[in-house]
């Protein structure tokens, strides 16, 4: 006779305060409720056989969900792409026309090869199909090349390799105890404004790489431990930047697949997943070991001459402080707080981030080594308590706080790293009140901070309505799921202040769209001033806004998350 496990709002704390919750028994699918009628359902279509793991039995709403999201892509092929276009395209050009030993070598372009070995085979096996498309995409020569051939042979190849992602969130949905409510969280993944931004307007791959992350995890809920380690390996050899959450994949799958519960080692399953690991890495770096390449390899992975902040800085942490910094340059460069010393290379060099150390004007200046230090401290604190408790949800919670620790922290971060926070922390979205919390302001600030991505007036409209769209038909079903009463004084306050932060985007945005306007305006009659310092700053004033505003909310989930993970009883 099957059970029917009990819905867990129904059995937990009405606080919404990070933390406030009690101890309560946590099952390993994410999320759930009692919807016996969804189960049946789902479980009647999981029909045994040798390949069943492999059936996708789609229902017709998903159909109607991949065909609607589909024909939205194709009709973004014309819009706005940015230089990572160029970039993938070069890539094409030289695993196709170049021999593997000159594959990191070549600087026939600016837009030198510099992810893992496994994309460049990626890229190699897409050259194929591309030369017979049009032979000119694949020439190393035919620097920008922008054809409508190769518009659209490398958009298409985003929505077709895309549907790793799709496949991996459909048999999340197949194993969930609530399908109805992991259905609207795998069709938030799907269509997610992330990936439309990044991927089918901006131009990336993400999708595919987050699809294998997505199996990894999808393999460790179902308790196949061996098949997420290996999974994992292969990401990393197609983008390092999965680097950041490793920690928490090394402590889950030692403590929780090669120790026993008394901590003994088994050594059997130790080599199995030593031998999966190395095996991986052995087909992708091998070729190049041989030939004596891996110092060259590495140098173009892992290059050191950046500053700390991109040209946009990406909403965390040192976003704050540079802004900060600026705040009191003006402070002292106008005779107040005039005890502090104020380094002259600093005052040009915060606002630019692109390559080189970047130097404060008036804070200390902050190395590679300091950013370091701070993010293996913040992730060793949730490593230790990754090894007391090693289920599925804190093994999820921990590998988004690494991601997490890494954009808040880390030294020359990208403002699309954040999707390595945004997609795990979707697979806790419906756990309780708290978590949703945690989910909802760091999905709006973390899509709001995509949007400088796309800065050409045709693709204004899309990116917002698309992502209003998202948020109203992904928040508000959670929403009504999981939501509870603040109870408490400094409940409220949170609750209110979270909400008038929130209530503050479509202000920023408006901020954003006129300010350019009226300084265009107001250029003309400041024609003989034009060499004003300040109108040049203020030139930037949008863009940092947008990345303090972005950070406030950020770095406020991060802390909510902490707060959650590291006071949990179970």
């Amino acid at each position: 006779m099957s059970q029917r496990r009990l819905s867990p709002v129904t059995s937990r704390s009405s606080s919404g305060l990070p933390g406030g919750e009690k101890a309560h028994p946590l099952p390993d699918a994410i999320p759930e409720e009692s919807a016996s009628k969804d189960t049946q359902e789902d479980a009647s279509s999981l029909k045994p056989g040798r390949f069943s793991w492999l059936r996708l039995d789609m229902t017709m709403a998903e159909w109607d969900i991949f065909i609607a999201s589909t024909c939205l892509k194709l009709l973004l092929f014309p819009a706005y792409r940015s230089t990572d276009f160029e970039v993938h395209r070069n890539w094409l050009a030289i695993t196709h026309s170049l021999p593997i030993s000159k594959w990191y070598y070549d600087t026939t372009s600016e837009w030198t090869l510099d992810y893992p070995p496994f994309f460049a085979y990626f890229e190699k096996l897409l050259s194929i199909p591309a030369y017979f498309v049009d032979p000119r995409i694949v020439d190393l020569n035919n620097l920008n090349y922008g054809a409508w051939s190769v518009v659209a042979y490398q958009r298409a190849t985003v929505i077709l390799t895309e549907l790793v992602l799709g496949a991996a969130v459909l048999k999340f949905v197949r194993g969930a105890e609530n399908p109805a409510m992991q259905r609207i969280i795998s069709a938030s993944l799907f269509l997610h404004p992330g990936f439309l931004i990044v991927d089918h307007i901006h131009f990336q791959y993400n999708g595919f790489m987050f699809g294998i992350l997505l199996w990894s995890l999808l393999m460790a809920r179902n308790d196949r431990k061996l098949a997420s380690g290996f999974l994992f390996a292969v990401l990393l050899n197609f983008k390092h930047i999965y680097l950041y959450i490793a920690p928490a994949y090394f402590v889950y799958l030692l403590r929780s697949y090669c120790l026993s519960p008394t901590g003994a080692l088994l050594p059997g399953r130790f080599l199995s997943l030593a031998n999966a690991v190395i095996l991986t890495f052995l087909v992708s770096l091998g070729p190049f070991l041989l030939m004596g390449q891996l110092p060259q390899l590495l140098s173009r992975l892992f290059p050191f001459t950046r500053g700390l902040n991109h040209a946009y800085w990406a909403p965390n942490v040192w976003a704050l402080v540079t802004a900060l910094d600026r705040v009191l340059l003006k402070f002292v460069s106008r005779g107040r707080l005039g005890s502090l010393a104020v380094n002259a290379s600093g005052v040009v060099s915060t606002s630019r981030g692109l390559v080189g150390d970047t130097v404060f004007a008036v804070l200390p200046t902050v190395k590679p080594i300091h950013t370091f230090a701070i993010t293996v401290a913040f992730q060793t604190i949730y490593m230790g308590k990754l090894w007391t408790n090693t289920s599925y949800k804190s093994f999820v919670t921990a590998l988004t706080l690494c991601g997490f620790t890494s954009y808040m922290f880390g030294w020359h971060v990208h403002e699309k790293a954040i999707l390595l926070v945004l997609v795990p922390l979707s697979l806790l979205a419906a756990e309780n009140n708290a978590y949703f919390r945690t989910f909802m302001i760091a999905s709006v600030a973390g899509i709001y901070s995509l949007f400088p991505l796309l800065f050409t007036p045709a693709e204004t409209l899309i990116k917002i309505v698309y992502s209003v769209l998202w948020t109203i038909f992904v928040l508000r079903p959670i929403h009504r799921q999981v939501y509870q009463f603040p109870q408490g004084i400094l409940a409220v306050v949170i609750d209110v202040s979270e909400r008038l932060y929130l209530a503050g985007f479509p202000l920023l945005h408006l901020f954003v769209t006129l300010f350019p306007l009226a300084a265009k305006r107001r250029a003309p009659s400041q024609a003989g001033a034009s060499e004003n310092v300040d109108g040049t700053e203020l030139e930037f004033l949008p863009l940092m806004l947008t990345s303090v505003y972005c950070a406030i909310g950020l770095v406020w989930a991060f802390i909510r998350l902490s707060v959650i993970y590291l006071a949990r009883k179970d």
